[in-house]
């Protein structure tokens, strides 16, 4: 008896893995799905739903405290750790348990395992093989190794939200999304924090004056940021306590704290798929991949999302939308269908959010005759009538065209006032167009009428 054959295998299970399984299934093709881990993927069970649980809870304290005496009295308004990490896993907790069964009643076979290739068109797991016509990969990405001495004394992202409690002091390794996001809630939770960011700048994918409006609030709350630091070593201390040894400025300096949290990166999760064997050609930056999302070596694979080498921000609307072009060529003949991205919004969940869509103010000085409107609106109504404290802007316009090169936005809404701007963006939208806009008042989305 040969090896099981299939139209399509697909590793992962993730936002991307999950829309080529699905749609493929409906489209009458027989699919088969392996996961390593429990069915889900990262961003609904360790990453994006789970966090934002976390950043809601700090937001909704950091509210609180700027409304005490104006809007509410609340005096012990605290985070319940504990209930936090109850709440968030009546989130996580049925993904975990339904996805498999969803798969299963679709009519995709599942297993269970870390997938291998064997050969261009076959895999194994789990001591089984598997063929198939076609292999989609769709694995994400693992937090980057911190190899330091003392490094595996620090926990990863996926540890943390299984912590049922926060201890006093915590420093935070690396300052990308990841940390700040952390950062924020553990501190609203009442811990020390230490963030320690290799580079000059926190959070480098936002616009840095915002940046640094975000340092000075957050260190006002308790968290502390070194920027051009290396860690060297972690060290164990007394009564269970850890020493944080780095580098800043030429001189050698530690901090004492009861938790270490890895943060520093993420790395395509490719380890154990022996792509070698299946002939497909990767980079430290992922699969390497066509415009049409298909493999540069092996045509039989395609790949999205995290565990691609791409030139676009490894965020779940990038995988769905690389997902959607991939649909589309695994039932063509041919491929001819590539992802149309336009402009992706980034948001960091911190406290307040930060966002940003588009070229930053270096960048489109270089290359555009650019008006920079820029200004701190911490003290407009809107933020001052939710009690909030901290809030800012930039928006970027072509003098010539009268186009949006480039929205950042910090402050409560941010989140989702950015994608007006992908919207304006993505259809060519001048700032006159928003200028002409009549939006409900008084809301946020009115605010960008006076930002352009």
């Amino acid at each position: 008896m040969g090896n099981p054959h299939f139209d399509l295998i697909v590793i992962g299970t993730g936002p991307s893995a999950s829309t080529v399984a699905k749609k493929c299934r409906q489209e009458g093709k027989r699919v088969a799905i392996i996961e390593a881990r429990e069915f889900g993927g990262t961003c609904a069970l360790r990453g994006c739903n789970p966090k934002k649980v976390y950043s809601n809870a700090a937001n909704l304290i950091d509210r609180i405290r700027g409304a005490e005496g104006k809007l509410v009295k609340c005096d012990d308004a605290r985070i319940d750790w504990k209930e936090l990490v109850a709440f968030q896993r009546e989130f996580t907790q049925p993904v975990a348990d339904s996805t498999e069964a969803s798969y299963r009643k679709q009519g995709i076979d599942t297993f269970h395992g870390r997938a291998s290739f064997t050969g261009r068109n076959s895999i194994e797991v789990d001591g089984q093989s598997l063929d198939a016509d076609r292999i989609f990969v769709g694995v994400g990405a693992r937090p980057s190794p911190l190899d330091i001495p003392g490094g595996k004394r620090a926990i990863r992202s996926d540890e943390f939200f299984e912590l049922t409690e926060i201890p006093k002091r915590v420093v935070f390794i690396g300052g990308g999304y990841i940390s700040m996001e952390f950062a924020c809630v553990v501190a609203r939770h009442g811990a020390s924090v230490t963030v320690l960011q290799r580079t000059d700048q926190v959070l480098p994918e936002f616009d840095p004056d915002l940046v640094d409006q975000l340092t000075e609030y957050s260190a006002e709350h308790g968290i502390n940021i070194f920027t051009s630091t290396a860690v060297t070593e972690i060290d164990a201390a007394s009564g269970g306590t850890m020493v944080v040894q780095y580098k800043s400025e030429g001189h050698m300096k530690s901090v004492e704290t009861d938790l270490v949290v890895h943060g520093a990166g993420r790395i395509p999760n490719l380890d154990g798929l022996n792509l070698e064997a299946g002939e497909v050609t990767y980079s430290e930056m992922g699969i390497k991949v066509d415009a049409f999302m298909r493999s540069t070596s092996n045509p039989a694979v395609y790949a999205a999302g995290d565990c691609v080498d791409s030139s676009q921000p490894p965020l779940t609307p990038t995988a769905n939308e690389q997902a959607r072009a991939v649909v589309n060529n695994l039932l063509a003949t041919t491929p001819t269908h590539q992802p149309d991205y336009g402009v992706i919004p980034q948001v960091a969940f911190t406290v307040p959010a930060i966002a940003s869509i588009g070229l930053s103010q270096l960048d489109a000085e270089r290359s555009h005759d650019a008006e920079i409107r820029h200004d701190d609106s911490s003290t407009w109504g809107s933020v001052r009538k939710t009690g909030q404290r901290c809030a800012g802007y930039k928006v970027i316009i072509d003098r010539d065209s009268d186009l949006i090169l480039g929205a950042h936005l910090l402050g409560p809404a941010a989140e989702e006032t950015i994608n007006l701007f992908a919207l304006a963006m993505k259809h060519g939208l001048t700032s006159r167009d928003i200028k002409s806009t009549l939006f409900a008042f008084p809301t946020f989305a009115s605010d960008v009428r006076r930002m352009v």
